[in-house]
């Protein structure tokens, strides 16, 4: 054939639309590979996605690494008050959409690929604006679909001191359905969770009206007795938010809002294990107690995480402490101000305060949150789930992440930071 032949079948449309067609196939192939231990089998896999999605899982003869690196499902907490100089709550109002990503983008680095930002106790106003802000901007392209709603942790809550923890009693509010209707619409329907005290005027009510919405109900911050912790849980509340924090100091022995909630077995518990939250005694009978297919571990992070230890002054007023050990306090009641460890710790350190299995640690900081949200998309590696891994080395129960995934693409990397 001539040259000019050739030249005439490569400009023609059939030649170029064929190459169309295999520049696509090709394209649709797995985008990346990823091998490690995986987390619940203790075998070398390798994990391949294909449109953000998991495409296959194959086990390989043998992990080559210089180090043992376990892969699991990207962690899920349902409690993030704010992270890295990011507050979505406190503050006057100042929530730009580039915060959003600022946290979301420091939240990849600890390993979390999901997460819920919570707004907590705070005026009417505020708690509209940065709904708002919220709804605006939460499922922008380059967050990836880590945000799938929200979580309102107050302002319905017990005013008493002990009960409220550092939720400024000045905002605290009976339940008020009209008001939580102007900040659900606000948020773009997408308040997932909210947390409230059942003993208040009201709450019964509220409960069954979240319910009909497909909101998960929490009760926290509260002083219930048993009759009315089992009938909120009867009506549709699904968790109790950090369980054995948001409590008095001083409670009576028998007579206390912590036997209720452990005694209901349909009720989840979600627990702060970052080490200054609850003892390590208690973490263990609360486990004990629910086990791994009812617990969920959360974080209640702050925007101080990132801070340097010393005295700090909120937005509304009140003197806060970090300590050099990482504790977050608050002096004016002796009481904890959120966390300033990332849910990363709390794996670890439930790991080695209850003896569960690296499986079962994994399950309360993925698998269980992503099904008491209904999200099936997410929280296993299973094939046809989001591609949201993490990869981590786990040493003296730390988990180091070396490297994070979020729908397939590479979101952190120890080594390339």
């Amino acid at each position: 054939m001539s040259a000019s032949g050739n030249n005439r079948i490569l400009s023609s449309p059939v030649f170029l639309l064929l190459v169309f067609f295999l520049a696509m196939i090709i394209k649709g192939k797995a985008q990346e590979a990823v091998e490690g231990i995986h987390y619940a089998t203790g075998q070398p896999v390798r994990l391949e996605f294909k449109g953000g999605r998991i495409e296959s899982i194959k086990k390989i003869k043998k992990w080559s690494g210089p180090a043992k690196v376990y892969i699991a499902p990207g962690f899920f907490d349902n409690q993030v008050n704010g992270f890295a100089g990011v507050s979505f709550s406190f503050g006057n109002s100042d929530l730009r959409p580039e915060d959003i990503l600022k946290a979301t983008r420091e939240l990849w680095k600890k390993g979390v690929t999901t997460y819920l930002p919570t707004l907590t106790t705070h005026s009417h106003e505020v708690l509209m604006k940065n709904f708002k802000v919220l709804g605006q901007n939460y499922s922008g392209d380059s967050l990836l679909g880590s945000i799938p709603g929200f979580h309102l942790e107050g302002p319905y809550i017990n005013p008493e001191d002990g009960y409220r923890g550092a939720h400024p009693k000045a905002y605290v509010r009976l339940p008020d359905w009209e008001e939580f209707m102007k900040l659900y619409h606000a948020s773009g329907k997408k308040i997932l969770q909210v947390t409230l005290a059942p003993e208040l005027e009201g709450a019964m009510e509220f409960i069954k009206k979240c319910k009909e919405l497909g909101i998960t109900v929490a009760i926290g911050h509260h002083n219930a007795n048993r009759s009315q912790v089992d009938e909120a849980v009867g009506l549709g509340a699904r968790i109790a938010t950090h369980l054995g924090n948001g409590c008095a100091n001083m409670i009576n022995r028998h007579l206390n809002p912590l036997w209720p909630q452990l005694a209901n077995e349909d009720l989840l518990i979600s627990i702060i294990c970052d080490g200054f939250h609850l003892n390590e005694e208690e973490i263990r009978v609360f486990y004990k107690v629910k086990g791994p297919e009812r617990t969920i571990i959360t974080s209640d992070v702050t925007s101080y995480a990132a801070l340097e230890p010393g005295e700090y002054k909120t937005q509304t007023g009140e003197t806060i402490e970090l300590t050099r050990e990482g504790m977050l306090r608050y002096p004016a009641q002796n009481v904890l101000y959120g966390s300033a460890s990332p849910i990363t710790k709390g794996v670890g350190h439930i790991l080695k305060v209850t003896g569960c299995s690296l499986a079962e640690a994994v399950q309360m900081a993925s698998t269980i949150p992503a099904r008491l949200y209904g999200l099936t998309d997410r929280g296993r590696l299973e094939k046809g789930l989001r591609g949201d891994l993490v990869l981590f080395t786990l040493e003296d129960f730390k988990l180091t992440i070396q490297k994070t995934y979020v729908q397939g693409k590479k979101v952190f990397d120890l080594n390339h930071p």
